[in-house]
């Protein structure tokens, strides 16, 4: 894929990640802080399907933005290719288990079961 088409990917989900965090602050504020952290709560918000997929997107978008990122900076400490394909494939698949166990957290919290 071209560095153009990465940075865009960047961009978007930058630009994204903003528009789904500001949506979540704001479902936070439905509430008193203190009571939205009880235990009760939290697991309610867990078993609230449009919450559920907000909270799934911001996993998914912060972790491509932020993963993106390392791999940027770090291919501004080496340039040549093997550097470049070892960060690359180093960030996806760390990219991925972070949204892999994420996603894990949510779906054990909905109280469903994985086995």
């Amino acid at each position: 894929m071209k560095e153009s088409s990465i940075m865009k990917i960047h961009y978007i989900t930058g630009i994204a990640a903003l528009f789904v965090v500001a949506v979540h602050i704001m479902m936070r504020l439905v509430m008193p802080y203190e009571l939205s952290l009880e235990y009760e709560n939290v697991i309610a918000n867990y078993h609230n399907l449009p919450y559920v997929v907000l909270l799934e997107s911001i996993l998914v978008l912060i972790s491509i933005h932020g993963f993106n990122g390392l791999r940027i900076i770090l291919l501004e400490m080496r340039q040549t290719k093997s550097w470049e394909s070892m960060v690359t494939v180093v960030t996806i698949a760390a990219m991925m288990g972070v949204i892999a166990y994420g996603t894990r957290t949510i779906i054990v919290a909905n109280g469903l079961s994985l086995g």
